[in-house]
């Protein structure tokens, strides 16, 4: 059975000295991006399966559904992976569904709505919805570890000092 090492939100997926840093955790030897979009292009697709090389990792570029998928019918394998998707949501479908991840790094999230999301971190916009499902994530899906960090050398800042923000 698979592992995942950590699971990271960053809209930017895979990027230079981040990915470099955290693809050096130990026991990590894959990274799957979950992403719709990027899955279903095969320039992006491919693009990020080279950005992903130069860690020397296996990359792995599937969709929310195959990512599901892939648990149920092979439990990621052998695979000890960074798992790393653009949205909140994405890993919440993920958790949700029964994919085992204990620590979830939210990274960079560009603020979308003026109205709704808070800046709380550097590199960080969330909205009280996302909040809701982190808090639920911990709560009933067993992710032990939430806490936004943009760079491995940046502080943590844990997910009740975001909470209480809203």
């Amino acid at each position: 059975m698979g592992t995942i090492n950590l699971a990271r939100v960053d809209e930017r997926l895979i990027h230079g000295q981040v990915m470099m840093t955290l693809s050096q955790k130990a026991g990590v030897n894959s990274i799957f991006v979950v992403d719709d979009v990027v899955a279903k292009d095969k320039f992006m697709r491919e693009l990020f399966k080279n950005a992903g090389a130069r860690t020397g990792k296996k990359t792995i570029v599937i969709t929310l559904e195959k990512a599901k998928m892939y648990w149920d019918e092979y439990k990621y394998k052998d695979y000890n992976c960074i798992l790393i998707a653009k949205t909140v949501d994405t890993m919440y479908q993920l958790a949700k569904h029964g994919v085992p991840m204990k620590e979830l790094n939210i990274g960079g999230i560009a603020q979308k709505n003026p109205d709704t999301d808070k800046f709380v971190t550097k590199s960080v916009y969330i909205n009280k919805t996302d909040v809701d499902k982190l808090v639920e994530m911990k709560e009933q899906y067993g992710v032990e570890d939430i806490y936004f960090q943009s760079t491995p050398a940046a502080s943590k800042t844990d997910l009740k000092d975001v909470v209480s923000q809203f």
